[in-house]
């Protein structure tokens, strides 16, 4: 079942559960792909990438939130979270992480900060669903100043 399918029929849940939360995240994760694609025919791996963009998105918020001590605010985009991870892929662990960018920096024939570029698209190539803030930082531990 494509991913648009699950939202429809999330949507139906959360519509008969009276959950809002659900309702509103799902509704604004459908219209993420209908903005792009008004029938809603776009592959799995667009789709993914529309949602990671937008829980990029959520999680600045919640950030944002923390500091103004928004608590009920808080609360709300916590959920949002944990409602877009569930149609996301699962990311992989910090030691399988590791191993990717030590691959990509062989591959990539790295030797300084300065080649990091070269180094992250490396590690897109050989796994996109690396967490890219973990693969930046792992990288520049490991690359030379």
């Amino acid at each position: 079942m494509a991913i648009i399918e699950h939202i429809n029929e999330g949507i139906k849940e959360a519509m008969r559960s009276r959950d809002q939360v659900k309702l509103m995240t799902l509704r604004m994760l459908k219209s993420k792909v209908m903005a792009v694609d008004a029938r809603c025919t776009l592959p799995d791996t667009e789709v993914i990438k529309l949602f990671k963009t937008y829980l990029g998105n959520v999680q600045e918020a919640l950030d944002e939130a923390q500091k103004a001590n928004r608590s009920d605010m808080v609360e709300t985009l916590k959920q949002e979270i944990v409602i877009i991870q569930e149609f996301l892929p699962k990311s992989l662990s910090a030691a399988e992480t590791q191993k990717i960018v030590e691959q990509a920096i062989a591959e990539s024939g790295a030797k300084t900060k300065k080649d990091l570029g070269l180094v992250m698209k490396a590690i897109m190539k050989l796994n996109s669903t690396v967490d890219g803030k973990l693969a930046k930082e792992l990288a520049s531990q490991l690359l030379a100043d």
